[in-house]
Parts: C-alpha cells; structure tokens; sequence
C-alpha cells in the first residue's frame, strides 16, 4: 500500500519547512509528498523546493480547487492530507496504513489533532467536543483537513461532484458528506495524531467561533442533511448534548440519542 501526501499552501513560509521535516522524518516516509501552491507571494515555494516534492501550482484562488489538484495528481493507493502549520507524529503514515490494512471496508478517516500552544489535557477534548458535535450533526465522522486521509479510488468516485465554492462549504466536511453520500465509510481513528497552529483560532477567533459554525449551518441546508445514525469503528456511546459548545447549541437544536455504529 503506498501513500501520496498533499499538503495545500498559500503564504506559508513560517511553517511549511517545519511540516516538511516531519513528513521527511516519517518512520515509514511517504511514497511522494505533493506541495500544490495557491499564488503564495512569499518563499513558500522557494523553501518546499528544497525538500523531495512534487510542486504544483494552483492559479485559481481557493483551498478547494487548491486541494482538489493535489487529490488529482495523486499517482498512489491513500491519498493523505495535511497543512502547510501542522505536524503529523512520526507514526502518522504508518498509523495511516494500519488503518485501511486493517479496514477494508473503509474509503476515508481522520485522526486527532493538538494545537500546539495548548496542553494536551486541554486541547484533545476541545478537539474531541468538537468531532461529537459533528457526528451528532452530519450521522457520520467528518473528515478534518490537516488529519484526514481517503482511498484514491474513494476520490475518483466523489472528486467529480464535491462543492467548489468556500463561501459555501467547508471543503473537508463537505467532502465527508459526499463520500457517506456515495456510500462510503468514514472512520476515525485516535492513534492517527497531528499538532496544529491555533493561528485561526487565536488570530482570527470571529471566523472560528462565529463565522465557522454559520457556514456550516448554511452548507447543512445546501445538502439538506438530517441527523442520522453514526457509522464508524468506535465502541457505542452517548453524546451529551448539554456539554456541547453554545455556538453549536445555538444553531442546531438536536436531541440527545445513541450514536451506533457499523455492523451492531
């Protein structure tokens, strides 16, 4: 089973070299690891050349389009995802392909994510409240951008119809939705880890905690999506409801219910 990396950029010279080193330093490397470049106007490019990439260019301005010529241009079995400010742990590949060896069933999964200027002990159940609102919203895991990875053949059969527009939608959990729309399966997987900047949350945290779950509401409509059943790997379990954030409350009013799972 091999693996293409795509890590989509716009103006990331502060931290494309630090990602590039983690991925280089894998303990099973990655069989090619694709930089695709959206217009940056910094050293971006100059700085990913120095390492054993494939460099693409984006001209139209989006992380959508930016991505899609990445998962395009993918020549292997697993297309992973990560960005330009996050590190992947050292097993993360590794972790990747034990996954899919071990669930043939399964087109797509994501991972945990730190932020890197939390303690663990805070930012995984941030991270983790976060997922359990989604699965309760969507009835299935979502797929997150700097931890997500989906067979190639999964892409091949959904690529051609995901939403283009990121006033829209959120380009990874839109792209959940069409793989469970396809049919497909989702899992997640904790083990699967990456530290990620808290630049957005931090630097802009209007867009995170306002903006962010207003769009999300709107590309709900856009699909039409109902509360559905969980499918996924993960034992059953309850998600409290009361313990979600309010900016989540607020805009999807859902009853608590039991989230199962594949196969039970």
């Amino acid at each position: 089973m091999k693996v293409s990396v795509i890590i989509p950029t716009y103006n990331e010279e502060r931290y494309i070299e630090t990602c590039l080193q983690s991925l280089i330093q894998q303990e099973d490397p990655a069989d090619e690891i694709i930089v695709v470049d959206n217009n940056s106007t910094d050293q971006t490019v100059e700085i990913a050349s120095r390492y054993p990439v494939r460099i693409l260019h984006e001209h139209k301005q989006g992380i959508t389009p930016t991505r899609n010529r990445g998962y395009d241009a993918a020549k292997y079995d697993i297309i992973a995802r990560t960005d330009a400010d996050t590190i992947p742990r050292k097993d993360w590949i590794r972790k990747i392909k034990d996954f899919f060896e071990s669930h043939p069933e399964y087109d797509a999964v994501s991972g945990t994510l730190y932020y890197d200027s939390l303690p663990e002990l805070i930012a995984g159940p941030i991270f983790h409240q976060f997922v359990g609102a989604i699965q309760v919203i969507l009835g299935h895991y979502p797929l997150i951008g700097p931890n997500m990875a989906l067979r190639k053949s999964c892409w091949d059969k959904v690529g051609k119809g995901v939403c283009l527009d990121d006033h829209e939608v959120h380009e990874d959990i839109d792209i959940s939705i069409h793989i469970d729309q396809h049919n497909g399966i989702i899992g997640y997987d904790p083990d699967i880890q990456v530290r990620s900047s808290t630049r957005r949350i931090l630097g802009n945290p209007t867009s995170f905690f306002i903006e962010y779950p207003n769009r999300i509401r709107h590309m709900l409509s856009l699909h039409g999506i109902q509360v559905r059943e969980l499918r996924g790997i993960k034992k059953p379990h309850m998600i409290d409801l009361a313990q979600l954030p309010s900016y989540i409350k607020k805009y999807f009013p859902v009853e608590k219910r039991s989230v199962r799972h594949k196969g039970e």
